[in-house]
């Protein structure tokens, strides 16, 4: 074998070994990245178990609330009904008195003291009455049934209070009903003057 010969044998042979060593790098490259992608899948399917048990935790947490909730809902006013029944027992005992003894000044004396303690009671649970007559007409408290001339009064003042309002917690619950005052008419004023000074 000629020297041309062997050096061509020996460059076919190192050009074999780096096409195999080349070779034996993708393949050991293409190994590292199955093994990377396998991992990768177990990682994804462990976060998406996770998040499956985390949804139906949620679900179920959801679930448990709105059965507390709804318990909750059914016997909030249990207390407050306990409150009111000594009231009721009160009315119950007044109404038979009064048919038995015919004491009407007796029965309105009860009633008083029944509705007192009943007032209280609410009081205790955030139920408020307010004062109206007096007060400047606010349609955040007051509903005004009818106007009347009142020269006594400034204009826009609630003269009379025809249905108690109510606040619950600082909220109002009912608007009071109440009669609003304006300015009497001018010919109103003129002849009322005129009739007092021909008096």
């Amino acid at each position: 074998m000629s020297n041309e010969e062997r050096e061509k044998q020996t460059e076919k042979e190192q050009a074999q070994s780096a096409a195999s060593e080349k070779e034996d790098i993708e393949t050991k490259e293409m190994e590292d990245l199955k093994k990377e992608l396998e991992k990768k899948e177990k990682e994804l399917a462990e976060c998406k178990d996770k998040m499956l048990r985390l949804a139906a935790e949620l679900d179920n947490f959801k679930k448990r609330t709105d059965r507390e909730k709804a318990e909750y809902m059914k016997y909030a006013l249990e207390s407050f009904a306990k409150e009111l029944l000594p009231f009721l027992d009160n009315l119950e005992r007044a109404v038979q008195s009064a048919k038995e003894t015919k004491d009407i000044d007796a029965l309105i004396q009860g009633l008083d003291l029944t509705l007192s303690g009943y007032l209280k009671t609410l009081e205790r649970f955030g139920l408020k009455t307010f004062a109206a007559e007096g007060q400047r007409f606010d349609p955040n408290f007051h509903e005004a049934l009818t106007v009347e001339e009142d020269h006594t009064v400034d204009e826009n003042t609630v003269i009379k209070e025809l249905l108690r309002g109510y606040t619950l917690h600082e909220r109002v619950l009912r608007p009071a009903l109440v009669v609003v005052s304006k300015k009497p008419e001018q010919g109103d004023d003129t002849k009322s003057g005129q009739s007092e000074s021909n008096a």
